[in-house]
């Protein structure tokens, strides 16, 4: 039983190591991709069952910034444009500790546009749903040991990495963000004399 408490403890570390605090590493490689505009909305964000409760301002700010954080990081020369739409989120309350620990969720649309081409990469919005990091709180819950501004502060973050693997699957298989080769390389200007 012993073993098995240890085991769970040890796992629980490395789960929330894994989440999306990776910052401070250099970006994955996203082809050449500049985020220009990061448009978000959360007009008509549904509060799901038992959620404290979130404004619309504080949601947007949460995600806007989060993305920034995230893809400001990204210098190509091709610039994109995010359109995101938050759908829903539930941002736990206490719960009772063993029995019911909720666990807080975000759900967004994104959408990518292609600024030199002006048009839309997905037809279709690409619909992420995340949620808290594992290990935060597995037990008790984040109701418990963190703030509402703290949850939609992780489950921000976690979208925007969320994202980031969308991107990278798309630029695998689709070839997104790959550089315009009748484009060429930018001209080198002459050395001033």
């Amino acid at each position: 039983m012993m073993r098995l408490c240890v085991g769970f403890a040890m796992l629980c570390v490395v789960a929330a190591c894994s989440g999306a605090k990776d910052l401070d590493q250099p970006p994955v490689p996203l082809g050449d991709f500049r985020l220009e505009h990061n448009i978000v909305l959360a007009e008509s964000a549904q509060r799901g069952p038992l959620s404290r409760p979130a404004t619309e301002e504080q949601l947007t700010e949460a995600v806007k910034g989060a993305v920034a954080a995230r893809f400001g990081r990204y210098d190509g020369a091709s610039r994109y444009h995010f359109g995101i739409s938050v759908e829903g989120y539930v941002l736990a309350q206490p719960g009772i500790p063993l029995v019911l620990a909720p666990k807080s969720a975000l759900i967004l649309n994104v959408t990518v546009w292609d600024d030199a081409a002006g048009t839309k990469l997905n037809d279709e919005p690409e619909q992420i749903t995340v949620l808290e990091t594992f290990g935060t709180a597995p037990i008790i819950g984040t109701g418990y040991t963190m703030t509402a501004e703290e949850q939609l502060t992780e489950l921000s973050e976690n979208a925007a990495k969320a994202i980031e693997r969308f991107l990278v699957r798309q630029s695998t298989n689709e070839g997104w963000f790959a550089p315009d080769p009748v484009a060429g390389p930018e001209p080198v200007p002459a050395p001033v004399e």
